[in-house]
C-alpha cells in the first residue's frame, strides 16, 4: 500500500475505507489488509474490467465471510481447536497472503514510473489514470490481476466447501475465558518487583565484606531459579546499586543457545565502551579476545554479571577469560540450572543463591500494585479470587504480573465475573514440577486476550534473537513496513499509532523496558526468554516467521514456502548451505542476526515481495568486496532497508526505483554518498546517514521525510537550503562542524519553515548558536532541543530568550551550553512545565543563582556542569520527581559548613552524582565533604546510589 503522501492512492484509500473495515486483523493471516486492498480495486480509479470487478466482488465477499470465522479461531488456543480446523485456518491464510501479494504487485507495476516530482493533485490524479490506460491497453497488469483472482475464487471455494464438508467446529473444546481484550493502560513500571530490595541488599552485604579483611580474592554469587522467579532482575538491581564502587563493570546475557566470541565482545564493549567502541567489528576469534579480556582485568577490580547460563561448558569458556586478581572483583552469574550454578563456584567464599518464589504477602503487595493504581486496598468482592488467582500463580512474579495485566483494561478493573473467567481459564495453575509448561499456559491467555491489531505486532518480535536489545523506533518502522500499523485518520502519524502498540504491549507486561532514557522513555525492550518460547511456538505453527539457526533450518513446514524468514547464530561448516530461490520468492522480511560471509547470503534476485531487508546485524568483514546490494532496484515492495553496522560500501544508482521505501538506514556502514536517484525516493519517512555521507542535490523532493538525523553540512551544504521543502520532518540533527559561515542564515531561515519540528539537535554549531539566539523562533510543539560541542566556540553567550514557558510549553529534553549564566536563569528554566530531562552547561555565573519552590515539576534528570550548584540551593517542593541528579560542589565550602548538602527535601532521588572540585583544600577536607556527602546518601529515605568524581 502506498504512503499517505500520495495523493493520487490516498483517494483510492479514503474511498475504500469507507466500504470495507481494515482494522480486524487475525494474528498471523493479515487478512485485514488484503480485504482493505481489494476494496481498493473496486474504486473508479483502476477502470478494471466489469468481469474482473464482478471477480473481486466475488472473492471479497468470501474472504469476509472466512475472516469472521477465522477471527474466533484466533481468540482459542490452537490446542483446544480440533486438527482439521487447523489445517483449514493455515490454508485460509495463505490464501490471504498471495492474494495480498498479488494486489499488491498490480497496484505497484500501475504507479511504476510515474513521476517523483511534486505537483498538485488533479494532475497527479491525470497521471495516475494516464498510466493505468496504458497498462491496460497492454494487457499485462489486467491479465496478471485477472489470473491471480480467478485462482484464489478457485480456491476460496474449496476452503468453503471443506468447511462444510466436515462441518468444522471453531468452537474452543473447554470452557476458556471471554476477556475482554481493550486497551490496558497502568503506567506502572515494569520491573517494579516485590520483595527485591531486602534480597538485594542481603547479597550486597555478601558480596561487598565491610572488613575488607580476607576477601580480596575474586568472589562469585551464582543465582538459581526457574524462568519466571525475577533473576535477572534481583541481578540488575545488585548491579546498579554496586557498580559504582568497581573500577569496570559489566552485565552480559548469554541464554539458550549464544555465540561465545559475541559473548566476549560484549563483555568488552561493556567493560570499555570507548576502548572497546569498535570491538564488534573485528574478527578475532575466542582465543584472542580470551586474551584480550584477561590483560583488560589484570589490574583493574571489575565486577561482571554473566546471565542466562545454560550449559556447564558455556561458564568454563567464559571463566577462562576472568582474571582471578586480588583486587575484591566479584562476578554475579545467573542459570535455571543448579549444576550450572554449581560448577560457577571455585572456592569456599562462593556461594549459590537459591530463588524462592514471593511470599503469601508479596505476591498479594505485586498483584494489587499492578491492578490498582493508587495504595487503595482490594475491593472486598473482589477479596476471595484474587486469593484463589494468587494461588494458581503460584509466587511466581512473571505469572502475578501477566496475569494482573489481564484484569485491567483502559485504567477500569474488570468485572468480578471476568475476573472468574480468569481464574478458571489457569487451570491448575503453576505447579512445582511443571513451572515452564504451567507458565506457557498463563502467559498464552495474555496472547489471546489482545486486541487483533496487536497479534501480529507480538508475533514479529520473535524474529529477533534470545536476550536482543530491540530499539523501539526501528521496531516500530519495521511494523509500518509490514503493513502491521492502520489508521483510519489521515492526520494521526502511523509512527505514533505504533509508538501506543508499544507501549500497550509493554504495559501488558508482554515486553520489558532494557534500557529507559533519563526522560522516562523506553529506549530498547527485551522480551522475556519465556514469553519468547511461546511467541516462537505460535509464530511457527502460523507460518508467520522462520528461523534458521545453525546445522538446524528450523522451517515450521518444508513443503510451505518462507514469510518471513530470519537468520541466527550461522555457524561457519553451514554457510555453503544455500536456500533455494524458489522458497524466497514469497518472504516479505529477511533479517540476518549472525555473521556471514557475504557470498553466503542469498541473491536479491530471489525475493519478489520483500518488504523488510535487515542486514544490519549480520557484521562480517571477512569479504574484501562487502554486501554486494545488487538487484536491489528490484525489490518494487521495499519499505525499510536496515543496513547499519554493515559491511556495505555502495548503494547502487537504481536505488531509485523503490518507490515503496520509508525507512534508509545506513549509520555505520562505509557509504560515502548517496546515489543522486535517492531523490526519487518520494515516500522515504524515515533517513539515517553519517555526517560524512555526501548527500545529492534535490534532496528537497522527498516532502515525506520526517525523521533526517546525522546529515553534515561541510559533506552536503545544499541541504541548509533544501531544508526549507521538507516541512514534515519532526526529528533533525544536523552536524554544523567546518559548516561555510556564508550558510548560517540560509539555514536559519530553512529551520524556520519546519513547522512540525519536535526533535532537533544540532553538533558543533558554531557561530550558527547564537545567531539562533537572536532570529530563529522555535516551532510551538518543539520537545526536544540539543545543542552539542567539544569546543565553547558552540555554546550561547547568554540562555536565549525563546526558553521560557509560553514559547516552549512541550519541551521535555534541553541540553544547552551557555557562556555566562545569569542569576534566575535556573528559575526561567525551572518553569519549563513539560521538562523532564535537563543538561545545562555555563562557563561563569553572574549574581545570585535563584530557584523558588515551583521549580522543575516534571523534571526527571537534571545534570548541571561547570558551575557551582549545590543540592542546597533547590528549596523544599523544587524538583519533586527528580530521580537522578549531577552537580558540582567545592570540597571546602562543605568541610567548612558554609554548604548543606542535606537531600532529604528530595524526595524520588536515586542516583547522584558529584563533581568535588577541591579548591586548593586540604586532604582531610576533601575527605570530610567526600563522607559528608556519602552520609547524606544514606540518610535519605530512597538511599540513592551515589558516584563523587
Amino acid at each position: 500500500e502506498f504512503h499517505g503522501k500520495d495523493k493520487a492512492v490516498a483517494v483510492c484509500r479514503s474511498r475504500a475505507k469507507a466500504k470495507k473495515g481494515r482494522d480486524m486483523e487475525v494474528a498471523a493471516g493479515a487478512m485485514g489488509p488484503v480485504i482493505r486492498k481489494l476494496g481498493e480495486l473496486l474504486v473508479g480509479e483502476y477502470n478494471l474490467e466489469k468481469r474482473v470487478k464482478k471477480g473481486v466482488q466475488s472473492l471479497l465477499d468470501e474472504l469476509e465471510m472466512m475472516h469472521a470465522v477465522l477471527r474466533k479461531v484466533g481468540e482459542v488456543p490452537s490446542e483446544q481447536l480440533e486438527e482439521p480446523v487447523r489445517i483449514w485456518a493455515g490454508k485460509v491464510r495463505d490464501l490471504s497472503c498471495d492474494m495480498e501479494d498479488a494486489v499488491d504487485d498490480f497496484m505497484v507495476r500501475v504507479h511504476e514510473g510515474s513521476s517523483s516530482k511534486p505537483t498538485n493533485m488533479r494532475n497527479r490524479v491525470k497521471k495516475f489514470l494516464k498510466k493505468t490506460t496504458k497498462l491496460f491497453g497492454k494487457g499485462k497488469a489486467l491479465h496478471q490481476i485477472s489470473d491471480a483472482i480467478k485462482e484464489a475464487q478457485d480456491l476460496a471455494k474449496e476452503l468453503a466447501d471443506l468447511r462444510r464438508r466436515y462441518e468444522l467446529d471453531t468452537r474452543s473444546t473447554s470452557n476458556g475465558a471471554t476477556i475482554d481484550p481493550r486497551v490496558l493502560a497502568l503506567h506502572k513500571d515494569v520491573g517494579e518487583l516485590v520483595g527485591v530490595d531486602r534480597t538485594r541488599d542481603e547479597l550486597i552485604k555478601t558480596l561487598i565484606c565491610e572488613d575488607g579483611s580476607s576477601k580480596e580474592q575474586l568472589k562469585t554469587i551464582s543465582i538459581v531459579g526457574v524462568g519466571g522467579l525475577g533473576k535477572t532482575t534481583l541481578t540488575k538491581a545488585i548491579y546498579e546499586k554496586i557498580k559504582a564502587q568497581f573500577e569496570c563493570a559489566a552485565f552480559v546475557p548469554v541464554g539458550q543457545n549464544p555465540d561465545i566470541k559475541k559473548v566476549f565482545k560484549d563483555l568488552l564493549y561493556d567493560l570499555n565502551k570507548e576502548k572497546f567502541n569498535d570491538i564488534h567489528n573485528t574478527s578475532k576469534d575466542e582465543n584472542l579476545l580470551i586474551k584480550e579480556i584477561r590483560e583488560f582485568l589484570v589490574d583493574k577490580r571489575y565486577l561482571i554479571v554473566i546471565d542466562d547460563i545454560w550449559e556447564e561448558e558455556i561458564w568454563r569458556y567464559i571463566n577462562c577469560a576472568l582474571y582471578k586478581n586480588k583486587l575484591h572483583s566479584r562476578v554475579i552469574t545467573t542459570t535455571r540450572n543448579v549444576s550450572v550454578s554449581e560448577a560457577c563456584l571455585s572456592s569456599s567464599d562462593d556461594m549459590i543463591h537459591k530463588m524462592k518464589p514471593l511470599s503469601d504477602e508479596e505476591s498479594q503487595i505485586l498483584f494489587h500494585r499492578r491492578i490498582f493504581q493508587s495504595k487503595e486496598k482490594c475491593p472486598e468482592d473482589l477479596q476471595a479470587v484474587s486469593r484463589e488467582i494468587l494461588k494458581k500463580c503460584g509466587g511466581v512474579p512473571l505469572a502475578i504480573i501477566t496475569i494482573a495485566s489481564l484484569l485491567v483494561s483502559n485504567q477500569r478493573i474488570k468485572q468480578k465475573e471476568e475476573w472468574m473467567h480468569v481464574h478458571s481459564s489457569m487451570g491448575r495453575g503453576v505447579t512445582e514440577g511443571g513451572i515452564v509448561k504451567d507458565m506457557k499456559r498463563i502467559l498464552s491467555l495474555s496472547y489471546y486476550d489482545l486486541p487483533s491489531h496487536l497479534k501480529p505486532c507480538l508475533l514479529y518480535l520473535s524474529i529477533f534473537p534470545e536476550d536482543f536489545e530491540i530499539n523501539r523506533d526501528l521496531l516500530i518502522w519495521r511494523w509500518l513496513a509490514e503493513g502491521f500499523i492502520q489508521c483510519d485518520k489521515d492526520e494521526t502519524r502511523l509512527f505514533e499509532i505504533g509508538k501506543s502498540y508499544f507501549n500497550e504491549l509493554m504495559n501488558r507486561s508482554l515486553i520489558q523496558p532494557a534500557e529507559t532514557n533519563y526522560e522516562g522513555t523506553v529506549v530498547t525492550c527485551r522480551i522475556h526468554d519465556m514469553v519468547l518460547d511461546l511467541i516462537c511456538s505460535l509464530s511457527s505453527e502460523e507460518n508467520f516467521i522462520s528461523i534458521l539457526d545453525n546445522a538446524e533450518w528450523n522451517a515450521p513446514n518444508p513443503q510451505r514456502k518462507f514469510r518471513r524468514l530470519s537468520l541466527h547464530n550461522i555457524k561457519a561448516k553451514v554457510q555453503n548451505h544455500q536456500i533455494e530461490s524458489t522458497s524466497l520468492s514469497k518472504v516479505r522480511t529477511f533479517a540476518v542476526f549472525s555473521p556471514v560471509t557475504c557470498d553466503w547470503l542469498p541473491s536479491l534476485s530471489s525475493f519478489q515481495f520483500l518488504r523488510v531487508l535487515d542486514l544490519g546485524s549480520c557484521v562480517s568483514h571477512e569479504s574484501s568486496s562487502g554486501i554486494s546490494l545488487k538487484y536491489v532496484g528490484n525489490l518494487i515492495h521495499l519499505r525499510y532497508l536496515g543496513l547499519k553496522d554493515a559491511d556495505v560500501r555502495e548503494l547502487p544508482m537504481d536505488i531509485g526505483k523503490l518507490q515503496l521505501l520509508q525507512t534508509l538506514d545506513i549509520r555505520g556502514t562505509s557509504i560515502k554518498e548517496l546515489p543522486s536517484s535517492v531523490v526519487q525516493l518520494i515516500n522515504l519517512i524515515c533517513l539515517y546517514v553519517n555526517y560524512r555521507v555526501r548527500l545529492p542535490k534535490g534532496m528537497g523532493s522527498l516532502m515525506s521525510l520526517e525523521v533526517l538525523e546525522e546529515v553534515g553540512l561541510s559533506s552536503s551544504p545544499h541541504i541548509a537550503e533544501e531544508l526549507s521543502h521538507l516541512t514534515e520532518v519532526r526529528t533533525l540533527s544536523i552536524d554544523c562542524a567546518n559548516m561555510d559561515e556564508d550558510l548560517i542564515d540560509i539555514l536559519i531561515k530553512s529551520l524556520g519553515n519546519l513547522h512540525k519540528l519536535q526533535n532537533l539537535r544540532i553538533d558543533d554549531g558554531g557561530r550558527l548558536i547564537n545567531r539562533m539566539c537572536e532570529s530563529w523562533v522555535p516551532p510551538p510543539n518543539l520537545r526536544s532541543f540539543d545543542s552539542w560541542s567539544l569546543s565553547s566556540s558552540s555554546s550561547f553567550l547568554r540562555l536565549p530568550k525563546w526558553v521560557n514557558s509560553s514559547t516552549l510549553p512541550h519541551l521535555s529534553r534541553l541540553e544547552i551550553d551557555v557562556e555566562e549564566l545569569q542569576g534566575d536563569d535556573i528559575q526561567i528554566i525551572g518553569m519549563l512545565p513539560a521538562l523532564r530531562f535537563l543538561e545545562l552547561t555555563a562557563d561563569r555565573v553572574m549574581g545570585t543563582l535563584a530557584v523558588r519552590a515551583d521549580a522543575f515539576p516534571s523534571a526527571r534528570s537534571c545534570i548541571f556542569r561547570g558551575f557551582p550548584m549545590a543540592s542546597c540551593l533547590f528549596p523544599p517542593g523544587a524538583m519533586p520527581r527528580v530521580q537522578h541528579l549531577q552537580f558540582r560542589v567545592s570540597a571546602p565550602s562543605i568541610a567548612r559548613g558554609e554548604v548543606d548538602c542535606g537531600l532529604g527535601h528530595l524526595p524520588s532521588l536515586e542516583h547522584i552524582k558529584v563533581d568535588l572540585r577541591r579548591d586548593n583544600s586540604s586532604r582531610e577536607e576533601l575527605e570530610t565533604a567526600e563522607a559528608w556527602l556519602r552520609r547524606a546518601a544514606q540518610a535519605h529515605p530512597k538511599r540513592p546510589t551515589i558516584e563523587i568524581r
